[in-house]
This record gives structure tokens, C-alpha cells and sequence, in this order.
């Protein structure tokens, strides 16, 4: 062998990992015995699809939240899982009864607009609201706008969501979902319409959450498809005065309370500290919330359920999570949150599968300055799922954002989602949309991911420490 091919291989190996120096043999013997095992199975398609067949979109309050729940409860349990619980949590409810659009204009045929209305919209007065349309680019544009440009009208925001892999488009264009409405409200307006958050050009609207704070008065406001935000485009281009009919039956109804489900792996040396993976049970009313989130919940259950089937106990404990009313504003991860934090320097870290069923392509975490070579080691292990290893920015996932503030040190697995807002909230979250052989890759990682995390010689540095470091 030359000297060069000696240094060259000597650099090679430096620059992996050593996980034999963080983890045993036998430990990184079953993680990948884990990841093999997983990339055999359909992770857990069978479950999500139970799921939205049994049960159906479960919107947070409903009749079917509270089944979700039961079905959540005897699943867990017949699984095996060494303890199954509940946590309540306590919201307002809202729910849709219909939505109606019609639009006219001088010239042009009245038409019907396919619409859903956001979640929390207040419905309209008898007969319905019927004003002049005046559309704005993008929410800055109607917050410059003078009250006079607005007041009395029907505002309409046209701005498109990009598609991207890591839906780095979904925050820019979602402003105009959740904050536009406030906004016109505060101008005067006499409802609103929003051309939809999504990627898709099929005629789908998509539905979402909306905020008034206390000061605003609730308007109406609905969605439109991408096809059908494209023909008002048009129409108004026509340069005539274009008139909405807008009618939106909606119930607001009585403090609900839901749960959180939790399962729990206890561990064989260290059972108070804890390894946390999330998914949220609720979905919205429309679809069957398979990719929205029946996915993630198929996803964590069937990584904890390979770890369960190792002759090897994991050391820590490890809980899944079914977090509940996260659509209606992230509840049940602020219910956890408020519960939990004070106890965080036990949680090695939380990790959430939210985001669909594409491929995990990409690891990145928050943890502690002497936990990074973990995340690497761990990398190491997912390196044949085709996972790369990111950087130190991460959330946990929607449901763990409460418990940022608090130090709670999380893990992301990225996901592929280059199509995902082609369905997020839409009557097309359907159990097709999901590929089991995707399902299984996710699956395998979560399991890698969870597996080491219990095993780890090294805490991954939840609590104020963690936190002062991020500020």
C-alpha cells in the first residue's frame, strides 16, 4: 500500500463518525438490526389505514376525536406498550356547516367558486354578504393599503405558495391565511378570501386556521382552489367592477376536552429519562388527515413497536406521543409543554413525524455542544436510508414548539415534502397518497433515531442550559 493510499484512508476514517467509541457493539448491532427490519415491513400502513377507514378525519371537538381517542387507547394497549395513558386538554371548538361563493361581473357568466372556510371563521348574516371584490398581492400590500381601499369590501389575496422540498414555501404564503383576516377585519372589510396555501392545480381549496385577537372583530373568510383564485385573477383583469356573494355557516360550541395519548417503553436502567416521539391524533374535517397526520402517527407507532420486539430493553424509556388539537393551534403540544417542562432535564429530546409520508432525507437537531457527536454517530447509522446529516437549527416538529422556550432539546428528521402541499387540508388527504415502501424508510428512521437516543452514554442537554445557548 503507498504512503498517499495510507493517508488517504487514515482521512476517510477520521472524518466518520466513531460510533463504536459512543455506542457499544451490541447497541448499534440492534439499531441496525431495527433499520433492516423496518425497510422489510410497510411501516405501519396498516395502521393509518385503519385509521382513516375506522375513523375518518377527526377534527378537534368532534364526535370523531373523541373515537380517535378510544381507537388511539386500544391500539396502544394491544401493542404491548408497558404503560398507556391519557392527559386532558381543555379548547373551544369550532365546526363547518357550509361555504358558498358566487361571483359577477359585467360580461361574465355568474360562477360558483369551490371554497372551504378557514377554521374559526365566523358565519355570515342570514342571506349572506354581498360586497365589491378589491384584491391585494400579498398580505404587506393590504397592510399598506388605506382603510378607504378596503372598508365595505371583500378582500382577496391572490399570493401563490412555491413548492419546495423542505416547504420553505408554506411560511411566506400562510401569513395570508393566518393574519389576513385580522387585518382586513381592522380595514373595514366585510369578509375575506384568500387564494389557497397549497402547491396543487387540481381544484381542491385548502383549509387552515385563522387568528382575531381580542380587539378584532371576526369576518368571514374562505379559501379558494389555486384554479379558481386563477380565474378571479382574470376575471378582474377584465378591468369591471366584480361583485362576491358570500354565504359561510360555521358553529362555534362549548369548552371540548380532548387528550393527549401516551405509550410508554419503560427503560431497563434509567426509566425517569425519557426519549419522546410525536405525532398529532386530530386532523382537519376534511380528507381523512392520512398525510395530515395519520402518517406520523403510523410512523412513530411502528418504530416504537420494532424497538418493543428486540430481545434488548432500550435503557431509557421511550414515549410516543398522540398529541391532540394541534390543527386548531398546536393545544396538545402547549398542554404538554405546561405540564411537563419543569421535568425537562429528564427528556433526552422530542422529535415529531408531521410532514406527510415522502422520504426522510436529512437530520438535524438541537442539543447540547457535547451531545453534536451523538448526532453524528446516529447519522452514521441512518446513512443507508440515504439520510444526510443537517445543521443545528430544529424545531421537534409543530407539537414541540411550545417546549423550545422551556430547553427541550429536539431531533428534525426531514421529510421530502415536494408535493405535500398538493393535499395538506384538503378533501385529497387520502390514504393513496401515502407509499408504504416511504412509510417504512421513515419508520426505520425513527427507530434508529429513538433506539440510540435511549442508549446514548451521552444526555442530550434539555433544560435552561440548552436554552441560554440558543438565545
Amino acid at each position: 500500500m503507498t504512503r498517499l493510499l495510507t493517508l488517504l484512508i487514515l482521512g476517510l476514517a477520521a472524518a466518520l463518525p466513531a460510533t463504536a467509541e459512543i455506542f457499544t457493539e451490541q447497541d448499534l448491532t440492534a439499531a441496525r438490526e431495527l433499520r433492516e427490519r423496518a425497510l422489510e415491513r410497510d411501516g405501519g400502513f396498516e395502521i393509518v389505514a385503519d385509521l382513516t377507514t375506522r375513523i375518518g378525519p377527526r377534527m378537534a371537538g368532534t364526535e370523531a376525536d373523541a373515537r380517535a381517542v378510544e381507537w388511539a387507547v386500544e391500539l396502544l394497549e394491544e401493542i404491548g406498550f408497558d404503560r398507556v395513558w391519557l392527559e386532558p386538554v381543555t379548547f373551544n371548538t369550532w365546526h363547518r356547516e357550509f361555504e358558498r361563493v358566487t361571483v359577477r361581473a359585467p360580461g361574465v357568466a355568474e360562477q360558483e367558486l369551490v371554497t372551504l372556510a378557514l377554521g374559526f371563521t365566523p358565519a355570515t348574516p342570514d342571506g349572506g354578504i354581498e360586497a365589491e371584490l378589491v384584491m391585494f398581492d400579498d398580505l404587506a400590500a393590504l397592510e399598506a393599503a388605506e382603510p378607504g381601499d378596503v372598508e365595505g369590501r371583500v378582500v382577496f389575496i391572490r399570493n401563490r405558495m412555491e413548492r419546495s422540498r423542505d416547504g420553505s414555501g408554506y411560511g411566506p404564503a400562510v401569513q395570508a391565511r393566518s393574519r389576513g383576516p385580522q387585518v382586513a377585519s381592522e380595514k373595514g372589510a366585510l369578509a375575506m378570501v384568500i387564494r389557497s396555501v397549497g402547491t396543487s392545480n387540481n381544484r381542491f381549496a385548502h383549509t387552515g386556521m385563522t387568528r382575531f385577537d381580542t380587539a378584532s372583530r371576526a369576518l368571514p373568510a374562505v379559501a379558494v382552489s389555486n384554479p379558481d383564485a386563477d380565474q378571479l385573477e382574470r376575471i378582474v383583469a377584465l378591468g369591471e367592477p366584480v361583485t362576491v356573494h358570500l354565504e359561510v355557516g360555521s358553529e362555534y360550541s362549548e369548552p371540548y376536552t380532548s387528550h393527549n395519548v401516551i405509550a410508554e417503553i419503560t427503560g431497563s436502567e434509567s426509566p425517569e429519562r425519557i426519549v419522546a416521539l410525536g405525532a398529532h391524533l386530530d386532523s382537519w374535517d376534511v380528507g381523512t388527515g392520512a398525510l395530515d397526520d395519520g402518517a406520523g402517527i403510523a410512523i412513530i407507532t411502528e418504530a416504537a413497536r420494532l424497538i418493543l420486539d428486540l430481545e434488548q430493553q432500550p435503557k431509557r424509556s421511550i414515549q410516543v406521543i398522540y398529541f391532540a388539537a394541534e390543527e386548531i393551534g398546536l393545544l396538545g403540544g402547549r398542554a404538554w409543554a405546561e405540564k411537563h417542562h419543569e421535568n425537562f432535564e429528564n427528556y433526552q429530546l422530542g422529535a415529531e413525524s408531521d410532514f406527510g409520508a415522502g422520504p426522510v432525507y436529512e437530520i438535524a437537531a438541537r442539543v447540547a455542544d457535547e451531545a453534536w457527536p451523538v448526532i453524528e454517530a446516529i447519522q452514521h447509522e441512518l446513512d443507508p436510508l440515504d439520510i444526510a446529516l443537517g445543521g443545528r437549527e430544529a424545531s421537534g416538529g409543530p407539537d414541540f414548539i411550545p417546549s423550545l422556550p422551556h430547553g427541550l432539546a429536539v431531533v428534525d428528521l426531514r421529510q421530502d415534502g415536494t408535493d405535500y402541499f398538493d393535499y395538506h387540508h384538503t378533501e385529497n388527504d387520502t390514504l393513496d397518497k401515502i407509499d408504504p415502501q416511504n412509510l417504512a424508510q421513515n419508520a426505520a428512521a425513527y427507530a434508529v433515531l429513538a433506539w440510540l437516543a435511549a442508549q446514548s452514554p451521552i444526555d442530550f442537554g434539555s433544560g435552561p442550559e440548552l436554552l441560554e445557548a440558543n438565545q
